[in-house]
């Protein structure tokens, strides 16, 4: 039989291409040349389409896995970018993982949270091919912890929160609300009351107060423009009459910003100056929460007791929903609290039952 062309070999029988030897082609050796390319970048390009806070919390998950390695005798690569760091990843590694946490005490939510996020790099690693699918079947399966299985761990546990937050949020009272809208005076004064009025008034985030710009402000028609990057959406809010006086009255003041940044740094003597962060937004809501007798406030706190607060007057879910915003009507219910009575605010007939 004659040879057959390199060209017509894939159209051979078995017979014929059995000892048939592979052939490189341009369009082969290209081919695996971007496969390559595209696996090395799974994890960079995944991460560019995340927000700011969701990239910063899957940073400190997987530092907290790769500290659960190092104690394990395990050095970690770049878990959060080289998906060759991946390789060799185990269920038995991942579940580890769940019970480690528990020793050190973190809470349920945290455990489950960095659970899921470990589990979704792992499959950006699959994606690379760094781990196989049997590898990946296995570590998919690892489950976290539910409710009821978390209530019975933490009752054996000794430590059942190593975290910065507060295991619930408060509700501030309406005297509390007051206090903390109504400061001195001053520059710094003027700044803190704009502030707390944002916070407490609007239910914003930290992060979209310290994005806030001179230019969102309108004044004349009473309205704020801004950005929430968590939900990457624009909105507008109508000012309440605290917030159009204090935005007034900040304006106003000495030193106050002609555009850019909003909220500017005041120093010791009131000055202001610079622009706050986050750290310096949440120093200053503990502050002014403890000169009203509340420790630890944080701009949370504020967001929740808006949230509450609207929820309990009867404000319309899905109102709530979008001055929140929330991607979700089940987001404003979990930051309402639970009434004392129940059943309060269920209407039926005016005896409290069911009109037959």
């Amino acid at each position: 039989m004659n040879a057959l062309p390199d060209r017509d070999r894939s159209l051979a029988g078995p017979a014929e291409t059995a000892t048939a030897l592979v052939v490189v082609t341009p369009m082969v050796q290209a081919g695996q040349a971007a496969d390559s390319a595209a696996a090395a970048n799974v994890f960079v390009r995944y991460r560019q389409r995340l927000g700011k806070a969701t990239r910063d919390r899957h940073a400190a998950d997987l530092a907290c896995f790769t500290d659960y390695l190092y104690l394990a005798g395990i050095e970690a690569g770049e878990l959060l970018l080289d998906p060759l760091a991946w390789a060799g990843m185990s269920w038995g590694l991942v579940a580890g993982f769940i019970e480690w946490q528990l020793q050190q005490g973190y809470a349920i939510g945290s455990v489950n949270v960095r659970l899921s996020t470990v589990k979704l790099y792992c499959q950006l690693a699959l994606q690379a091919e760094v781990l196989d699918d049997g590898a990946y079947a296995r570590i998919k399966v690892v489950k976290g912890i539910r409710h009821k299985a978390g209530v019975a761990i933490d009752k054996e546990r000794t430590t059942t929160r190593r975290s910065t937050k507060k295991a619930e949020s408060l509700v501030l009272t309406r005297d509390q609300v007051q206090r903390l809208k109504q400061q001195p005076v001053t520059p710094q004064g003027c700044r803190d009351a704009l502030l707390m009025c944002l916070l407490l008034d609007h239910g914003l985030r930290c992060g979209e107060v310290v994005g806030l710009q001179v230019e969102h402000l309108d004044l004349q028609a009473g309205t704020l423009r801004f950005y929430r990057e968590k939900v990457d959406l624009e909105q507008t809010h109508r000012l309440s009459p605290a917030t159009h006086r204090a935005a007034r009255a900040y304006l106003a003041v000495a030193g106050a910003p002609g555009s850019g940044q909003l909220l500017r740094g005041s120093r010791k003597n009131s000055e202001l100056w610079g622009g706050m962060d986050k750290r310096a937004v949440n120093k200053r809501v503990a502050l002014l929460g403890a000169a009203v007798g509340v420790p630890r406030l944080s701009p949370h706190d504020c967001r929740h007791t808006w949230a509450t607060i609207a929820v309990r007057n009867g404000s319309d879910l899905k109102r709530v929903q979008d001055g929140g915003g929330w991607k979700s009507p089940h987001m404003p219910l979990r930051y309402a609290q639970r009434a004392e009575i129940a059943n309060e605010g269920i209407r039926l007939d005016d005896q409290g039952e069911i009109p037959w």
